[in-house]
């Protein structure tokens, strides 16, 4: 019982910082380094 609390209240911040990351427009953000990142690993960037 005690730890299937402590897994969803782990589940529920996690989904709640993800929200909070996706309004604040941090997921462009990211995804425009990973895009960097990538395309300087193969030599184009």
């Amino acid at each position: 019982m005690k730890l299937t609390l402590m897994r969803t209240a782990a589940f529920l911040a996690g989904t709640a910082f993800v929200i909070i990351g996706v309004m604040r427009g941090e997921a462009g953000e990211v995804l425009e380094k990973a895009v960097r990142i990538c395309l300087e690993c193969i030599g184009i960037g």
